[in-house]
């Protein structure tokens, strides 16, 4: 899953000699509100249509805009979750990406990316999502794993993230083959495992829309 792999080649990139008036008739045909921009193969950042609304100078070219994000970019063997990393720092939803002499190779937007790390937490698969809090050196995947199969639940895909109310602790993200989260719930918290949040299939409810929902939730959007 490296992000050379998710190069959406259908955003070209606008050359520092392009004017204003170019990047937003290219904007509006692709449906984007920010460009990349390149001068001799090498990223210098994005222009988004906020910044050419507000100049209001159509012939003015990509040169004599003062471009956003000109670090916004990772390099081609990065992990997708670099490139959802990287989108959140700088307030994006596109990601240069750069070979390893620097030269642009194209951008990666945030629907791509979120589309692949859906894939990755393997959301296409039917099951339940459980969220635990504990603290980093408490953290045994391993241990983990082995409560949960003692109710013969199999975990299809874990994820990680620091919790934003104790630096000293994590949330780990389990998708497990199992609708029914019940008495997994109950041998977890019986184990001293404390379960933060879960989230269940459930009849009437559109698979797909929860599975965006619990993405989202992923991600803390």
């Amino acid at each position: 899953m490296q992000a050379f792999e998710y190069i959406n080649n259908l955003i070209p990139p606008l050359k520092i000699t392009d004017q204003t008036g170019k990047a937003l008739l290219w904007m509006e045909e692709i449906r984007t509100n920010c460009l990349p921009v390149v001068q001799d193969k090498f990223f210098k950042g994005l222009v988004t249509d906020e910044q050419i609304y507000t100049l209001n100078q159509p012939k003015l070219t990509m040169d004599a805009v003062e471009l956003e994000n000109q670090a916004c970019f990772v390099y081609l063997d990065k992990h997708i979750y670099d490139v959802i990393r990287t989108a959140a720092e700088f307030h994006t939803n596109m990601v240069a990406v750069l070979d390893k002499n620097n030269e642009y190779l194209g951008v990666i937007t945030m629907e791509d990316a979120i589309t692949a790390f859906a894939d990755s937490l393997s959301i296409q698969s039917n099951g339940a999502v459980i969220v635990l809090s504990m603290f980093m050196t408490d953290y045994s995947m391993s241990e983990i794993a082995r409560v949960i199969e003692s109710e013969n639940a199999k975990i299809l895909s874990s994820f990680i993230a620091s919790d934003p109310l104790d630096d000293s602790k994590i949330k780990l993200t389990l998708k497990l083959d199992k609708t029914e989260l019940r008495h997994v719930k109950a041998t977890l918290e019986r184990f001293g495992y404390h379960v933060l949040d879960h989230y269940q299939e459930q009849a009437g409810v559109s698979e797909d829309q929860e599975r965006i929902d619990n993405l989202f939730r992923f991600l803390d959007i």
